[in-house]
């Protein structure tokens, strides 16, 4: 069996542990394999394809730079996307954010009564088969703030817990569940405007 052949017919696990003693071709086959997620996950959160092209590229090259810190108690996929995520979260920490700021303020001083309303969780994933609304989830996500949309991408994609989040994001836990609440909330009334559209 060639090199090439015995490299794209071995575990994710053979592959990292051939790329930590310097095989070059083994690293090479688990970009192939594994670019196209890290890429979408950076431009879930960047909603920009040349950020999340260089920022996914960054990524690939601190994972290899790391690689020896790789121990596996993860999968090599969710080590990789939590390295793109916390570029990504720096990117956007680096932006200016004043009106989703100002967003966020204005839904803290309307008394928190929107706490006591129903949530309307919309499942990124669901029915996904469908272009049109996997082009309206993305249409939609994309006019959520950055700091709403990071958070529904950590929480509903990655499964990230609301401690994990704030520790990521360095904010409160009452931050989260608040950005949470409202991109959860943002997201429900964009579909339910496209579902309205859909029925007329």
């Amino acid at each position: 069996m060639s090199a090439n052949r015995e490299h794209s017919a071995a575990a994710d696990e053979a592959l990292v542990s051939w790329a930590k003693q310097g095989d070059m071709q083994a690293f090479e086959e688990l970009v192939a394999r594994h670019r196209g997620k890290i890429y979408a996950r950076a431009f879930g959160m960047m909603r920009n394809e040349d950020e999340a092209m260089d920022l996914s590229q960054e990524a690939w090259v601190k994972g290899w730079q790391r690689l020896k810190q790789f121990q596996g108690e993860s999968s090599f996929s969710t080590w990789m996307t939590r390295i793109v995520i916390n570029l990504c979260l720096d990117a956007l920490r680096r932006r200016k954010r004043h009106q989703a700021e100002s967003i966020e303020l204005m839904a803290e001083e309307s008394g928190g009564v929107e706490r006591y309303m129903p949530v309307v969780t919309v499942n990124p994933t669901e029915g996904l088969e469908r272009a049109d609304l996997r082009r309206r989830i993305d249409q939609a996500l994309a006019q959520v703030s950055e700091v709403h949309r990071t958070v529904l991408v950590l929480h509903e994609f990655e499964g990230l817990e609301y401690k994990a989040i704030a520790k990521a994001m360095k904010c409160s836990i009452g931050t989260v569940m608040s950005r949470l609440f409202y991109a959860r909330r943002r997201m429900a009334v964009l579909m339910a405007s496209w579902k309205r559209e859909q029925e007329s």
